[in-house]
This record gives structure tokens, sequence and C-alpha cells, in this order.
């Protein structure tokens, strides 16, 4: 496994806007609701680099993890287009969609979301077993994830002798095992306590500096000023978007 890079480095494919990972066009999203219809998402612009590290912000209800969906092909726009690695994932079918997200998107969730009875390295391997990986290999994989981690000790533990922080590393390795191009995070360090949350924040600092193109969602200022850019929605529309040049963590 000398040979497998840890973090990915894929290629865009030819239709991509040049460097862009992510690319929006005026993507919309709307819910029935009873008799009302409720717009989440409303005609967002957005491009996102490779290697980017972007956090979205905003108050509830004001669609960060509409568009976070819309974003890993989880859901589809009412209008308007979303390409990931270029490719336009608005017009995926369930099957296709499944596939696409399976190698290209990481996701790490606010709950950790592992397989209880399984250990940390049997939860690294699922998605490579999913991705058809030989066993020995899948294995080597896994073991290379929780050492980048930090968790090369803790391979044979289930999650219940785990800490929170080290679920959700473990949750991390596991997003990170079929070299996405995108690694997406929703609310990763609401489960924890502040001493965890920081030294979960100095991880996804690295994966930003190891090349990782990472995108998240949190509500908190503190959290969000870890990022290189901050994207603060309002109302379903991009109301702010900084840049500087490297985190504050």
């Amino acid at each position: 496994m000398a040979d497998t890079p840890i973090i990915a480095r894929s290629a865009l494919a030819a239709d991509s806007p040049p460097s862009a990972v992510i690319h929006c066009e005026q993507v919309t999203r709307s819910y029935r609701m009873g008799d009302a219809t409720v717009q989440a998402v409303r005609g967002i612009d957005l491009s996102i680099s490779r290697g980017e590290f972007a956090a979205l912000t905003g108050p509830s209800g004001c669609g960060k993890s509409t568009l976070l969906h819309l974003l890993g092909a989880v859901d589809i726009p009412s209008s308007g287009r979303v390409f990931v690695n270029g490719r336009d994932t608005s017009t995926l079918g369930d099957r296709d969609a499944t596939a696409f997200r399976l190698r290209h998107i990481g996701f790490v969730f606010q709950r950790f979301y592992l397989m209880p009875t399984l250990s940390a390295l049997e939860n690294v391997e699922l998605p490579l077993a999913e991705a058809g990986m030989a066993g020995s290999a899948r294995k080597a994989r896994a073991a290379d994830l929780l050492g980048y981690v930090g968790l090369g000790d803790r391979r044979g533990h289930r999650p219940t002798q785990l800490s929170g922080g080290e679920q959700q590393r473990v949750a991390i390795a596991r997003a990170l095992a079929n070299e996405p191009a995108l690694l997406l995070a929703d609310e990763p360090t609401g489960e924890l306590d502040a001493a965890t949350s920081e030294r979960l924040l100095e991880l996804f600092g690295q994966l930003h500096r190891d090349g990782t193109t990472l995108v998240f969602v949190t509500h908190d200022a503190v959290v969000a000023n870890t990022a290189q850019r901050v994207i603060r929605l309002l109302d379903g529309r991009v109301a702010a978007d900084t840049r500087r040049a490297e985190p504050v963590g």
C-alpha cells in the first residue's frame, strides 16, 4: 500500500469549470410542506476549487444542510445544476448517484454512524468492500488511514470502546477510504466537547494542508473561522463569502 496515497489527487473531468471541484449554477431547492412551498435554497452560484477548505455558516433554517446535501449528490436541485468533480450530479438517478458518492465524495456527520458490532478497522473497510477492493489490500488501506488519523493502535476496538473524538476520527478515516475528490462534513464537532473539538479541527487543518477539498457546515463562528473560506447563508442565498490566505487554526 506504500504507493497508494492517503489523500485523493484525482483529476477533474474535461467539462468541469477550471480548477473547480464544486460548481453550482443558479441552484434552487424547494419543498412542499402541506399547502406551503418552502424555498430552502434560492438561486445559488458557487464554485469551490481543488484543495479549498470552506465552511458553510448561517442561522438555523438558512439552507446550510440542504445545500450540503445538494453538493453531496444526496439530493437534486429543483432547478439549476450542480457539478462535482466535473460531473453534473443533478442528472443522476438514484443508482448512479449512489455509485458516484461512493467513488468521489466522503461524508462525515454530527453523529458518527459507525457499525457497533464492527471494529474500527472493519468500519473503515466497509466502503472499500463496496468498491470491490480485495481483502488484503482493503485491510492495509484501512490500517493506513487509521494511522493517518492517529488511531493506529485502536484498530481492533469497537465504537463503544472509543471516545466520541476517536469515533469521529474513525468516521473521517472511513470517509477518506476511496480517495474522494471532496470531503463533506455536517456539524462534525456538534457531539464533542471543546477540547476534543479542537483536536478534531487540527485534523481537518492537516487534511487541508495535505490537499483535501473540504466543505463543512457549522453554526459555530469559532469553528467556521478555522476554515480558509467562510460562506454565510441567509434565507437560502449566499449573504457573504470571505476568503483568507490561510485558516486561523
